[in-house]
């Protein structure tokens, strides 16, 4: 068994339940589409990486199937367990640890992928001597990846999700917690539609070639709506 552990935390790509921040700039059924397509274009993605095992967490439980039917096949599932996006993270981690992994990364599904140097300097980092944590900063104040190579819940606690301080109120816990943190490369989410318009303006070659469905989606979007305008 690897070393290391890389964990997909994905939320079931269904109306209503998935990207509602983007509503009504586009619409549930939408919303729910450029979910999936984003989703499917990170596992896609990740499924490039051989120096760890893949996993993806989902959520809710009783939305397996769907993941049965979407996840590449280099990734083994399990549902999230938790109150809150804390608890269910703290719960991966020990999971995973407690099969033995040395080092364990958690990301989301549902933004563009992430170069795949990221992760390498992410493991290289866990894997030295020392308890360590590795954050991804994102451009809402969050982050996109965690890591760490031994578990430690007390990181997830007293958080508040989903507000503009959680990256920076996280290394104040892993220096309370005294704890060596790494940053590493900023990378974003697409979360609202100001994220969606950031996202067609930074669609470089290397992100179009790894977002193949969340750009047909995007044309298919447009093409929809120009034809609205009409």
């Amino acid at each position: 068994m690897p070393a290391n552990a890389l964990v997909v935390m994905a939320k079931a790509p269904l109306p209503g339940a998935a990207k509602t921040r983007l509503m009504p700039a586009l619409s549930a059924n939408e919303a729910a589409q450029l979910a999936r397509a984003l989703l499917l274009d990170q596992l896609a993605h990740l499924s490039a990486i051989s120096a760890a095992d893949l996993y993806l967490a989902f959520t809710p439980a009783a939305a397996r199937p769907l993941f049965e039917e979407l996840a590449a096949p280099a990734f083994q599932l399990f549902p999230q367990v938790g109150d809150d996006l804390g608890a269910r993270m703290a719960n991966v981690f020990a999971d995973l640890f407690a099969r033995g992994y040395k080092n364990m990364a958690l990301i989301g599904a549902d933004l563009p992928p992430v170069p795949l140097a990221v992760f390498a300097a992410a493991f290289a980092w866990l894997d030295e001597p020392g308890n360590h944590v590795v954050l991804g900063p994102s451009r809402d104040g969050g982050y996109y990846l965690i890591g760490m190579n031994q578990p430690t819940p007390a990181i997830f606690a007293g958080i508040h999700w989903s507000q503009s301080d959680v990256l920076a109120r996280t290394v104040e816990k892993a220096a309370e917690l005294k704890i060596d943190l790494r940053l590493l490369p900023s990378w974003f989410d697409v979360d609202t539609p100001e994220d969606l318009e950031y996202l067609k303006a930074h669609l470089d070659p290397d992100l179009r070639r790894a977002l193949k469905k969340t750009v047909r989606f995007l044309h298919d979007h447009a093409a929809l709506n120009r034809g609205a305008a009409k």
